[in-house]
């Protein structure tokens, strides 16, 4: 019943004006409600108390039928709960976030939202990194970004320039813009912490690196460093 109730709720907070322009920060279709992130985030706190002292599997089941609806702030307080039981994940756990990047995915947002969970659990378990490193020969095209994008949360804790350089040569030729907004987005948070050595990446490799990667993974650096790197040679 806990479901229905949320669904209930969602539907009370419904912005026609919010939902008009979720559509535009997208190319693929975007099924949401149009419920502002301030009161997603009330209701997702809400109805966590009323389910807290639940087994975390069980937790899982919910998430996943919460999930199972499409909607973008459904989906959103599935991916809030599963990872407030951070601290109880379990090897297994990865085949279920897999699963859920698998079916539960299929535009940017989402799979972005579904990282942060990712990169809480190899935080917990870096012997999958290799795994998700993998992703990055994946022909779907949400598991390649996500092989980037679940490392960002990693760099606020640990250094992790070694697997970032490692992501971004993997997916350097990539074809796919969101998968190289992906990769430069990852590129640009190291950037905060480790300037010099990813400008020094970059430069190395401007002239292969598909533009859209490039200003990505520059946006944090001087004028001057900016400069340098768009240039092109010749």
């Amino acid at each position: 019943m806990i479901i229905q109730e949320i669904k209930k709720e969602l539907k009370k907070h419904i912005d026609p004006e919010y939902q008009k322009s979720i559509q535009r920060f997208s190319k693929e279709e975007i099924a949401a409600y149009g419920v502002r992130r301030p009161e997603v985030k009330k209701i997702t706190a809400q109805y966590f108390q009323k389910i807290k002292d639940k087994p975390k599997e069980e937790i899982f089941r919910l998430c996943e039928e919460l999930m199972n609806s499409g909607m973008m702030e459904e989906r959103g307080i599935a991916i809030d709960w599963a990872i407030r039981y951070k601290k109880q994940y379990v090897p297994a756990d990865f085949k279920v976030f897999e699963f859920w990047l698998e079916k539960h995915v299929s535009n940017w947002g989402a799979c972005d939202h579904i990282s942060v969970l990712l990169g809480a659990f190899i935080d917990k378990f870096p012997e999958f990194i290799p795994k998700v490193k993998d992703w990055t020969a994946s022909p779907n095209r949400w598991f390649r970004r996500a092989a980037a994008v679940s490392f960002i949360p990693l760099l606020k804790k640990k250094k992790t320039l070694e697997e970032v350089f490692d992501i971004a040569d993997r997916l350097l030729l990539d074809e796919d813009d969101l998968v190289q907004k992906g990769y430069g987005w990852l590129l640009k948070e190291a950037s905060k912490k480790y300037p010099e050595d990813v400008f020094r990446y970059v430069l190395q490799h401007k002239e292969r690196m598909p533009r859209t990667a490039l200003r990505y993974a520059i946006e944090k650096m001087p004028p001057d460093w900016k400069k340098k790197a768009m240039a092109r040679s010749g």
